[in-house]
């Protein structure tokens, strides 16, 4: 990450030499998927079941919105918005192969419970990274960062198991990390970001719960676990 930064810094613009990796990372995944027709296995695919019972993605929408809450902000230069986006788009895509999709898939062969909790919690606690990596992220905004993160987690994989398609959760995380880009921080206490962690949570969790028990678990998804 450090490398990372002092690249960006070399080049004069933000998230510059970030954008070109993660956009390298991306081709080579998406190659190495498209070779081996893996996309329904890690569910680049649709989903098996209607929109209307993952009740339209609502929550996931409040949730992709859930950064600009507090208002709009112009954060950056106009470079350093379209690296930061591009940037952001590609870790949402990257990570949710990473964690939903080969970390789930792997461990899901022996323990579908097992899989669930580690992709969730180690997807959560890596966010632990941004307080090390430049980005000038207070403790309290990781540790927040990181609860919602979990539970975020936890949502996502429900996704992707019951309806087999990761196609949403991809949506919505290069969602939320792409609107962070425009979020109003000024006047953002410690307090205001608890309680809006904590309501993020609460959809998240409740939303989960609904899925959970709506939704049938996905048998073409278990087969080709």
């Amino acid at each position: 990450m450090q490398y990372r930064r002092r690249n960006n810094e070399k080049i004069g613009i933000g998230y510059s030499a970030s954008a070109v990796l993660c956009i390298l990372q991306t081709i080579i995944l998406l190659t190495f998927i498209w070779k081996n027709s893996l996309f329904k296995r890690y569910g680049l695919c649709k989903a098996s079941a209607p929109s209307r019972r993952f009740l339209y993605y609502v929550p996931l929408i409040i949730l992709a919105a859930g950064n600009l809450w507090s208002g709009i902000g112009n954060n950056y230069s106009l470079p350093d918005t379209v690296c930061r986006i591009a940037t952001m788009l590609c870790v949402g895509f990257l990570e949710e192969l990473i964690f939903r999709g080969f970390l789930f898939k792997a461990i899901a062969k022996d323990n579908v419970k097992s899989a669930i909790i580690i992709s969730s919690v180690t997807f959560g606690i890596g966010h632990l990274v941004n307080l090390f990596n430049g980005s000038g992220m207070d403790l309290v905004n990781n540790l927040c960062q990181i609860c919602f993160a979990i539970a975020v987690g936890f949502l996502f994989v429900t996704v992707f198991y019951r309806g087999g398609s990761l196609l949403p959760c991809i949506i919505t995380h290069s969602a939320i990390n792409t609107l962070n880009t425009f979020a109003n921080e000024a006047g953002l206490t410690v307090e205001k970001q608890i309680i809006h962690a904590f309501v993020m949570i609460i959809i998240t969790v409740a939303y989960i719960l609904i899925l959970t028990k709506t939704l049938p678990k996905n048998k073409q998804a278990n087969k080709q676990i």
